[in-house]
């Protein structure tokens, strides 16, 4: 799906560590800003699999 807007860098599915299976959530990078912001604009609220996505930018992580 990202793909088909611009340049994908990386894509992590994040996994529950005890089952194994999918937390419902990923993290998918674009090196280009703009195409980052044209994902969010056309991917966001859409129905994937019987489910709206939600696509934003990632929150910062907080220090630790």
């Amino acid at each position: 799906m990202f793909e088909a807007i611009g340049q994908v860098q990386s894509c992590s599915l994040v996994l529950d560590k005890v089952t194994g299976g999918s937390k419902g959530f990923a993290f998918v990078e674009m090196p280009k800003q703009g195409d980052a912001k044209a994902a969010i604009k056309s991917l966001n609220g859409q129905n994937i699999g019987g489910n709206a996505i939600r696509v934003k930018k990632a929150d910062a992580k907080p220090d630790k």
